[in-house]
């Protein structure tokens, strides 16, 4: 079954589930001041595996785990990135087989990575889709559970516990930025959110805008993709359930281009000596684009640290 087409929206009774879920698991946020009184960084890049995805890993693996629906082949997944890591990581707490596929070139460290959290790594073709192909047909001939970097209600509510335990954290929160690749970050903080009464403003880089095209349209559609960050926020479409939130929920749309992306980040390090990936300086980026309204209370959700900060630092 494709949960696409049977899962069209998140509820908030979801995302209080998964907070259930995770509760001890995870990292809990912390959040630092942003430079003024008014604004906030919620440092969710301290999370395990340095991304939020820890957070709807554990929670898809957990949810089936209690539902008695984890088969003994384990999870699978493909990706070489942080859904990757994330899967692996929660397999490997939960004492669960992971198997994650990869393109042959992929980069030796990201296989060493993968490897130290025991993950079986299996290295296919030459590109990515060869090695979605290959998962698809190791879960259809193993039974083992396909995981997901975004399309999925568990791994969007997982992710969306992110934002309530920043309403904990800062009660009186009038925004919450974050930046936007597939939607399932987006779609968790939305609809915990929505339920909170904090509005959100989901950031895309100009030239990766699927949320932002999707809502022009009226309807998931495919982009092209060109950017800094399109290495976490390169998804060439939105989920249903991301287009759900966005179309109902009190969400500004917001695209930057990639210099203010890099400025910020570069921002990040020269003024908080936070060194985070493209993606999460596209959340900063974004609200500098969007410039709060006088005694707006706004945290930026930095969401991700899996860079190289060379590029950072200046030379002496």
């Amino acid at each position: 079954m494709d949960h696409r087409y049977q899962y069209q929206h998140l509820t908030h009774g979801d995302v209080v589930a998964a907070a259930e879920r995770v509760a001890g698991r995870v990292r809990p946020l912390v959040v630092a001041p942003g430079g003024d009184d008014r604004t906030w960084f919620a440092l969710e890049f301290l999370q395990y595996t340095g991304t939020f995805k820890a957070r709807g890993a554990i929670n898809f693996i957990r949810s089936h785990q209690d539902s008695g629906t984890l088969p003994d082949a384990g999870v699978t997944i493909a990706s070489g990135g942080n859904a990757g890591l994330a899967c692996a990581w929660a397999a490997q707490a939960q004492g669960v087989r992971a198997t994650v596929f990869l393109p042959a070139n992929a980069p030796a460290v990201k296989v060493a990575r993968l490897r130290a959290y025991d993950a079986d790594v299996r290295l296919v073709g030459d590109e990515y889709a060869e090695a979605l192909d290959a998962c698809r047909k190791f879960a259809a001939d193993t039974g083992a559970l396909a995981s997901h970097a975004y399309d999925h209600p568990l791994i969007a509510a997982g992710a969306g516990t992110l934002m309530e335990e920043l309403h904990t954290l800062l009660p009186d929160l009038d925004t919450v930025v974050v930046s936007v690749g597939g939607g399932g970050l987006f779609t968790g903080v939305a609809t915990a959110a929505h339920e909170h009464g904090v509005r959100v403003v989901a950031v895309e880089p100009e030239n990766c805008r699927a949320l932002n095209a999707a809502l022009a349209a009226g309807e998931v559609v495919d982009v092209t993709v060109d950017s800094v960050a399109a290495d976490a926020l390169g998804a060439r479409r939105v989920t249903p359930m991301a287009l759900y939130a966005a179309q109902r929920y009190d969400v500004c749309s917001v695209l930057v281009p990639d210099t203010d992306i890099v400025r910020a980040r570069r921002e990040l390090w020269d003024d908080h000596r936070l060194a985070v990936e493209h993606a999460a300086a596209t959340a900063l980026a974004g609200l500098r684009a969007y410039r709060p309204a006088e005694g707006e209370r706004a945290a930026v959700v930095l969401c991700g640290a899996n860079t190289d900060p060379g590029d950072l630092v200046r030379p002496v």
